[in-house]
This record gives C-alpha cells, structure tokens and sequence, in this order.
C-alpha cells in the first residue's frame, strides 16, 4: 500500500507501506528510490515488521520542488512522515546519503519517535574530504559529476554504478538499478549532490545515543570503509558489522548476510 503524504505546501512525498507490526522507516540513497529494499519488504514484514519506505523529495513518485534538498529539510520531511503515519518505537535505516539524512535527524529531532537507527555505507561524518575526515572523495569530482548530470544524466549514473558493488553487476541487476536512478528528477540529483559536497555531520554523530548498527562494505569505494573509523568512535552506542566482500551496496553484494544482520540488530 503506497500513500502520499504532504510535507509542505505543494510538495507531496510518496512513502510504500507494506505489513504490519513494528515499523521499521526506510531512507534511499542518492539517486535511487525506496524500490531499492526490495528485498528487505519480502522478508521482514513475515517477521512482524511494517516497512515504510520514504521517497525522498525528488525522487521515485515523490513531488521534485525547485529548492529545498538540504539534510534539514530532508530530516524534517521525515518527521512530518512519522507524525503523519502515528509511528511509535521507530527503526531508521539510511542508505548512503540517506544515513547521513537519518544522522541530521537524530539530532535535529532529537531521536524524535526513534528507538534504533541503523546506518548503511553511510556517507558520514562528510561525503568530501575535510579536516576532519581525510577519507571523502575531492570536490572536485563531485563538480564533475554535477557537470555530467546537467549535461548526461544517464551517462553519469552509468559511470556511477560501476563503483556501486564489489561484485560483478548481474545485466538485468544492473538495468533495474539503473531504471530506479533514472527516475529521479534532474533538478533533485544535482540539489541533493550538492548536499552531499558540503554537508557536515562531523558535530553530529557525538549528539546520538539511541542504539545504531553501523553496516559498512570494506570495499566500498564510494563511502570508503574508513568513515566507519569516525562513525564509531563518536556514536557511543554503536555496533560495527563489517561486509567483507561488499562494495557500496552492502544489501546486494552479501544480501543474505545483510538480511541476518538487520534481523537480528531489529529483534535485539
């Protein structure tokens, strides 16, 4: 069951809701949509979960507005969500950028309904490099992917999913992942990249206390393995699951093991 839900004037967000039971609140990351759990909804509402899948403004069926792609703004789309669905005892899980959102939300909202947070190849504390955090990629080519997006969408992404797992994309793998990034409006894969270059998370991640898994691929060349040095010292109640043979998409890559790993960090 899928419902749109109005987070301000004129923008509408698309969020799937499947099963019932504990809810369990799902963030994509960049530039994909809530389809990209598939595999998470066919398994955890047989274990007494409601899934709920939030299409971030921009992306999937969700309204794409010309401003306002910032992680505040995201964090607080989350929490109109929440209130509006009358979530109670939360799970938050975040995918790349939508770790980072789910770290903004934390703190912003003060763990505002959350009682786990589960953090996924999380683009934190920063997605660039910064004092902080010699491990981020350069501006530099996040500038040039926001050149290659305004000129070559589909270009871009291509060239993006090459660095998305460790493992040998599967052809209709890589179609479907590829038909879910090119879904995404074009206004909000450039405004949510630029969030991504400039965002800092780096005073965040001491502020949350709930208790987070940290799910993270070792080979993973987008958010390399290195931001979990960060992510775990500074988030006191953390777990580290190291994916040893997965790339960015740590849910593909080793999706049995990822599945038993989110199981069992749900039912702990």
């Amino acid at each position: 069951m899928g419902h749109y839900i109005e987070v301000e004037k004129n923008v509408k967000l698309y969020v799937e809701d499947i099963g019932e039971g504990k809810p369990v609140v799902f963030i994509h990351g960049w530039p994909l949509n809530n389809k990209m759990f598939e595999y998470q909804y066919n398994l955890l509402p047989k274990e007494g979960y409601r899934c709920i899948g939030i299409d971030l403004r921009g992306y999937g069926k969700s309204d794409a507005p010309w401003e306002s792609y910032s992680y505040d703004q995201m964090a607080d789309d989350i929490r109109v969500v929440i209130d509006a669905l009358g979530l109670e005892e939360v799970s938050l899980v975040g995918f790349s950028v939508g770790g980072a959102i789910s770290v903004r939300y934390m703190v912003r909202h003060t763990s505002y309904k959350v009682a786990k947070l589960v953090l996924i190849g999380a683009a934190a504390p920063s997605f660039t490099q910064q004092p902080y955090n010699p491990y981020g990629i350069k501006k530099k080519k996040v500038n040039e992917n926001l050149a290659a997006s305004s000129m070559d969408r589909p270009k871009m992404i291509a060239a993006f999913e090459k660095n998305f797992l460790a493992k040998k994309l599967s052809t209709p793998l890589g179609k479907w992942l590829n038909g879910l990034a090119i879904e995404a409006s074009g206004v909000g894969t450039i405004k949510l990249l630029e969030s991504l270059r400039d965002e800092d998370l780096s005073v965040d991640l001491a502020k949350i206390l709930t208790p987070t898994a940290i799910f993270h691929g070792v080979l993973d060349k987008i958010c390399p393995f290195d931001f979990t040095k960060i992510m775990h010292k500074h988030i006191v109640d953390s777990k580290l699951v190291r994916f040893e043979e997965s790339g960015h998409g740590v849910l593909f890559d080793e999706q049995e093991k990822f599945n038993t790993e989110l199981l069992g960090f749900l039912q702990s």
